[in-house]
This record gives C-alpha cells, structure tokens and sequence, in this order.
C-alpha cells in the first residue's frame, strides 16, 4: 500500500509520524524527500538537486555513494553485520583500534567503541570518574568546561553544555551541575590574555579535589557558536590539568579527520589530552559510530586494580560501521590533507567575503573547511531553509550562523554557488 504513495502523501505521512531533530511536532520546519544523493550531490523526489555545504552534520567527508565504501559494506555484510563485542571481537574492530591509534598522538594507546559521539563524551566521562576513584580519590566527580561549548544531547553530555545559551538550559536542574568558565578568547591568532588562564587556575585551586576532567572541544567551538581560537590556549590548559591532577578531555567530534586543517585540532597544539572523543566522520557518514581514545595511564588505572569499566553498549564494535570506518580512513589516508583543506579554506573565503558588506552581518570567518557568517539577529529557519532549496543548495543555519562545511571532494564552482545563495540570502534577512 504505503509503495502507492505519492512524493507530497510520504511528506505529509512524514510530519503525521516521525519526531525530527530539534523541530516541533505542531508547528514542524519543513523537510525534504530525499530519493538519490552521490558525490557532493542530493537529489530530491521533486527532481531538484541540491549542492550539499553540510556533510550531512559534518560527517559525509567523502561524499555520498563512495565506491570504496559502499564495497567495503558489502563485503562485510556477505560475512556477518553484526556480533556482541561481550566474548567475541572481529577483524574490522582490531584493523579500526589499530588506524585510530596510529593516526593520533602516541600517548593515546586504548580504544573504546560506542554508538554515536554523545556517547562517546559519556564513556569518556565515567572513565574520568572511575580512574580517579580507582586512585583512591572518590570525590573527583564533576567536571570544568568552557561556556559556549556542545558536546552532545545526552545527560552527562548536557551538562558540560553551555548552561545558559546553549541549547539544553531547559534541563538545567536536572542535569549534574559543573563547573563553567569563560568561552577561550576569539581569533585563532590572536594572543591568549593571561586572565583567561588565570580563571582556570582560581578554579582548580578551589575545586581541584572534587574535578576529575576538562573537557573541550579543541580549536574550535562548533556547536556553540562557531567559534575559533588559539591553539596556546590548550597548551596551557595541558600544564594547569598536570598540576592539579584533572584529566584533559578533548571532544574531537566535529573537529577530527581534517575538518580544521589537520588531522585532528589536536595536532595545532604541542600537547596530547589525556581522553580524546571521535564520531561523526569517522566512517564517512555512513554508519553512526564513535570511539573514545584514552592512554595507558587511565586505561591500566581503571584496570589494574581488579576494575572493569562499567560500561557495554549492545552494538558496540558494529562490524558493518568498523568496516566502513576502515574504508573511510583508508580514503582519508590517500589525501594530503593540509593542501586539500587550505584549498578549500581559500575557496571558502573567497565565496564568502563579500557578505562581509552586508548591514545585516556582524562577521565572516574561515578555518580549515569551516566557512561561518555570522548574522547580527537569528534567523527563522521556517522561512529561510526553503529559500537555500530553491537556489539549490543544502545550508541548514541555527541561531545567527550561516555555515559550511562541505564534503572535502567539493568543487571551487560548487562553493561558490554556496556563496553566492548565502549572499543573496543574507541581504534579505
């Protein structure tokens, strides 16, 4: 029956039955019929096809419809998709722990697979929390952060969010409170002012016994306000968590797998954190998995003591997303990142700059394959989505950003047809 149905009768099925991410059911934004997507393409079941700025969430870096993926999932799948990881393990999980460990800073030797990168950043925190009490020092429960930060929509993750412009201040009371300090300073040139690190200290001086972790989402603030800034700031946050014995935890989520410039934002720094979260690129937006990455000393700390970590999501280790995940960094590993992302950064920049003349825009910065406009007011996603659909293009704007960031397989030609609609957009808002 349901095969009979018209494009326009699944639309409205669609907004009858199904809860889409952070959109009313009374009053829903409008969504698109998707039928075919390849490359840095999606076509819709209107006919229209749309230059995707997106990746979809920042996760389909190589495009969609890869060859080498796509075979990849299909020869995994002639095998078997799915075992527990409870007794058993697989090829494609070992060949994943190995790639991931010898593509990220040396220090960082352990590799715990999950679902989705909100898990990710709560492993990572039960694993802050376990080692410090497997030290014998239990009040280490909670956890500093920058404000502006986003790290996921799950409770632990929540509330590590920023409390009061974030996107969870609803839940507030309800989440575990933490200890927030000031956004790091703006402008990845720009010098870091010594009352930012001072901050930190005050901070760890009066709390440091009951912190187990900081947690950041390095180089860039996504989520939270596409916010860029200096790498020296994690340095010296590295040298403040050593002192007062908290663990480092960057949220490599949306910046890792090139997306800054490098490999990951870590690699702009001197530093290694202590526990790193990955997911969304990880296996070119195909198939959701995450992983968390930690060192010996936390690893072997849970451990060594007769401890087991107490936490095993039920498809944990997915074969199907560890190969597509393999496939996906064995692409990453054919590019020469730097030049391929500076050479989008120049595209970028290039396309966008003229919004800077516009009255209704309060700044325009690129960073690695990250393009923002930044409005003066929010915008309405009711009435603007629409208008990037009939310029055929896919940018999905939240609060005052407009924002790229594309597949890295994209064409100057492409982006500059993603600019020229954000221009023409922005002068109307």
């Amino acid at each position: 029956m349901q095969d009979s149905l018209t494009s326009q009768e699944y639309i409205e099925l669609d907004k009858q039955r199904l809860w889409h991410p952070y959109t009313s059911m009374s009053a829903p934004t409008p969504h698109y019929l998707v039928e075919h997507a390849s490359e840095c393409e999606i076509t819709l079941a209107s006919g229209a096809t749309l230059i995707d700025g997106m990746s979809s969430w920042w996760s389909v870096i190589h495009g969609y419809n890869h060859p080498s993926i796509n075979q990849a999932l299909k020869s995994q799948i002639d095998d078997f998709s799915h075992v527990m990881f409870g007794g058993f393990t697989h090829k494609p999980a070992i060949d994943l722990a190995n790639k991931l460990i010898n593509m990220t800073p040396e220090p960082l030797q352990r590799v715990f697979f999950s679902d989705s990168g909100s898990v990710s950043v709560e492993v990572a925190l039960k694993m802050a929390i376990q080692y410090w009490h497997s030290q014998g020092k239990p009040t280490k429960q909670y956890f500093a952060t920058p404000k502006s930060g986003y790290h996921g929509d799950t409770f632990a993750a929540m509330s590590v969010c920023d409390p009061e412009n974030g996107m969870h201040n609803l839940f507030n009371g309800a989440v575990t409170e933490q200890c927030f300090v000031s956004p790091p300073p703006i402008g990845i040139n720009n010098p870091v002012k010594e009352e930012y690190i001072d901050e930190i200290r005050q901070l760890f001086i009066e709390k440091h016994q009951t912190i187990a972790g900081f947690i950041i989402e390095p180089v860039v603030q996504n989520a939270g306000g596409m916010r860029f800034y200096n790498p020296e700031y994690l340095n010296r946050l590295r040298d403040l968590c050593d002192e007062f014995d908290i663990l480092l935890i960057f949220d490599e989520i949306a910046t890792g797998f090139g997306r800054t410039g490098k490999l990951f934002a870590t690699n702009h720094t001197n530093i290694c954190p202590d526990i790193m979260c990955v997911g969304k690129a990880l296996t070119g937006g195909y198939i959701t998995l995450a992983a968390t990455l930690t060192t010996d000393k936390v690893a072997l700390g849970i451990s060594d003591k007769g401890g087991v970590f107490m936490h095993g999501p039920t498809f944990m280790g997915n074969p199907l997303a560890c190969a597509a995940a393999n496939a996906s960094l064995s692409l990453l590993a054919s590019y020469d990142i730097e030049a391929r992302i500076g050479q989008i950064e120049h595209w970028m920049t290039e396309a966008l700059a003229p919004c800077a003349s516009l009255a209704q825009v309060a700044d325009v910065r690129c960073f690695g394959a990250i393009g923002v406009v930044e409005l003066k007011s929010a915008v309405d996603q009711h009435q603007i989505q629409p208008k990037f659909v009939e310029r055929g293009v896919w940018v999905r704007p939240f609060g005052k950003l407009i924002y790229l960031m594309p597949p890295y397989i994209i064409t100057q030609s492409q982006i500059q047809t993603l600019g020229n609609a954000i221009y023409e957009i922005a002068s109307e808002e």
